[in-house]
């Protein structure tokens, strides 16, 4: 009846969270004990609940007994099969009042609804970071432990979410069950469809206060921000180069090291960086979406397309500090750069004659080879 009425009679006296059930209050509890009675003999992690050990040991067995008649996708939970089946549907019972977002898991809408409350209750207690969801203060904390109790049992990958584990999955059996409707194009998790989305609305819903700088994702925009803080946290180890973002010390990282994971299947070419290959991929298709509104010029990068509108506007963001000339590309500066400290980096390997542009040794070579 408690449902009903919405009756809570039990009640935690450090919080003042209150509960229908008693059973709900003693699990409570053990979020402010920290009382973590029940251990997996496997991997040594520990659980508040019974049944959540129950649970994590299916991710040692592989067990996953509830199967999908649609698509044949298998999950170790009954609950998440339920969830799943509502993707094929479309069902999406649950509605925010305040601005008509719908989705088809109630924890979902009690998530969005803390972007309008903008409530934050749960506190990180090392460095005060807050949050409106538990699950998403328990994820925080293992950036302080370091924790990484999942594996990847194919390449060994670890990492501190189970979400992570299943997206980094399809790495390896290449799944890309999101889809766009308009151009067909799919990946592997929905957050980058979602973004994918904007390239076809043009919407940028992030704007710096700072610049005016707009953007389609916050995670573009928060490294924007670097930009005007001068923050630039991870360092290389080779070379003491420095970047804003972690995952472009990793992408500079296979310069020193050579690697080429990402790989093209028409000609067999690999590459460092995987926007690398999927701007590859279109020298295949002749694939062109950025064109000029001035002269109708098109070309398969959004970064051509802006220093093309250079040649309109007159543009030259990148002056010389020795002699004052300017230019439209920094990689001409660059090459200017050469003439006032004489450096010739290029080699002949035939004659030793040394050159500052690789294009100019790629030239001279023709007097060797005819």
């Amino acid at each position: 009846m408690r449902t009903h009425t919405g009756e809570k009679t039990y009640s935690c006296k450090v919080c003042g969270h209150s509960f229908t059930k008693k059973s709900s209050l003693v699990r409570h509890m053990k979020t402010h004990t920290g009382e973590k009675p029940h251990s997996c003999e496997v991997c040594g992690y520990s659980f508040p609940e019974k049944s959540t050990l129950v649970r994590h040991m299916k991710t040692h067995t592989g067990e996953k007994p509830h199967s999908c008649e649609v698509c044949g996708y298998s999950f170790t939970e009954k609950s998440t099969l339920v969830r799943h089946r509502k993707t094929h549907t479309g069902e999406k019972p649950h509605s925010c009042e305040v601005c008509g977002y719908s989705c088809y898991q109630k924890s979902a809408l009690v998530r969005h609804i803390t972007n309008h409350t903008g409530k934050k209750p749960h506190n990180c207690k090392v460095c005060g970071y807050s949050c409106s969801q538990k699950s998403t203060l328990v994820t925080h904390m293992k950036t302080h432990t370091g924790e990484k109790p999942y594996r990847c049992k194919v390449c060994g990958y670890s990492c501190s979410q189970k979400s992570d584990l299943l997206i980094h999955m399809r790495t390896h059996t290449g799944e890309k069950p999101h889809s766009c409707k308009v151009c067909g194009y799919s990946c592997s998790q929905k957050s980058t469809l979602v973004n994918h989305m904007s390239t076809h609305t043009g919407e940028k819903p992030y704007s710096c206060e700072e610049c005016g700088y707009s953007c389609s994702r916050k995670s573009t925009l928060v490294n924007h921000m670097k930009t005007h803080t001068g923050g630039k946290p991870h360092s290389c180890e080779v070379c003491g180069y420095s970047f804003t973002e972690k995952s472009k010390l990793v992408s500079h990282m296979r310069t020193h090291t050579g690697e080429k994971p990402y790989s093209c299947e028409v000609c067999g070419n690999s590459f460092s960086q995987k926007s690398d290959l999927l701007y590859h991929m279109r020298t295949h298709t002749g694939e062109k979406p950025h064109a000029c509104e001035v002269c109708g010029y098109s070309c398969s990068r959004k970064s051509t397309l802006m220093t093309h509108m250079r040649t309109h506007t007159g543009e030259k963001p990148h002056a010389c500090e020795v002699c004052g000339d300017s230019f439209t590309e920094k990689s001409t500066l660059v090459r200017h750069m050469k003439t006032h400290n004489g450096e010739k980096p290029h080699y002949c390997e035939v004659c030793g004659y040394s050159f500052s542009r690789k294009s100019k040794l790629v030239i001279h070579m023709r007097t060797h080879n005819g």
